[in-house]
């Protein structure tokens, strides 16, 4: 790089380094600039500069403000969608997210709630209808296709697979945009909704996982 003084007050590195055209001889020995005592000696002077007049004052309002919390109160949701509603459960309660497979059906079991057994990882698990649970006519507007999954979930030890036409996946929110149950999402999804909450323009359900699991229970005896 620049040899004697007028190296020292340059910024030899944006012209001739690595920034620049790379035509500087120094290269050879320091392969990148940063490796030059050049580029350090200027590293050096700029921490070592004097502080700005207002410096002290600017940050001393900065660190004296009321600080402002980043995040701390959202929480997560798995928001995913059965017929033409889309649904909400905490993600603490998922298990897994598979591929559709075969149900197998259970003799004397004619309400539709409960569609049968599935194999998962070779474990038999019941697998309800959420949509004949609650209630759910179809799609009005045609959907996006091949996005059906099985959800599977547990709660203390009890385990229930059910399909899902998409899964969109967790969303973090503010709690305190949660609305109240507006009569229509009342109607369709009984008395299964604690909250609804916006996302992407929609109405998303959030599930009672209380009276969810109580159902799936009740629909078993």
């Amino acid at each position: 790089m620049i040899t004697g003084q007028n190296r020292s007050n340059s910024d030899c590195w944006k012209r001739i380094g690595v920034q620049g055209d790379g035509s500087c001889p120094e290269l050879k020995q320091y392969v990148h600039c940063r490796n030059c005592p050049v580029y350090s000696a200027a590293a050096t002077r700029l921490l070592d500069r004097p502080l700005p007049s207002n410096y002290l004052h600017e940050w001393t309002v900065h660190y004296s403000g009321e600080k402002r919390a980043e995040g701390g109160d959202t929480k997560t949701t798995f928001i995913f969608r059965v017929a033409g509603e889309w649904l909400a459960l905490p993600p603490v309660l998922l298990l897994e997210i598979l591929e559709m497979r075969p149900v197998h059906s259970l003799p004397h079991r004619r309400n539709g709630v409960v569609s049968g057994l599935v194999n998962v990882r070779g474990g038999l698990f019941l697998c309800i209808s959420l949509a004949a649970l609650l209630g759910l006519e179809p799609a009005k507007e045609p959907q996006r296709s091949g996005r059906s999954r099985l959800l599977v979930l547990n709660r203390d030890e009890s385990h229930f697979a059910f399909p899902v036409d998409e899964v969109h996946g967790t969303h973090r929110y503010d709690p305190g945009l949660l609305k109240e149950v507006p009569a229509t999402v009342a109607k369709t999804v009984p008395t299964y909704t604690r909250h609804v909450l916006t996302w992407q323009d929609k109405s998303v359900a959030c599930l009672d996982e209380d009276l969810l699991f109580s159902a799936f229970n009740r629909n078993l005896a």
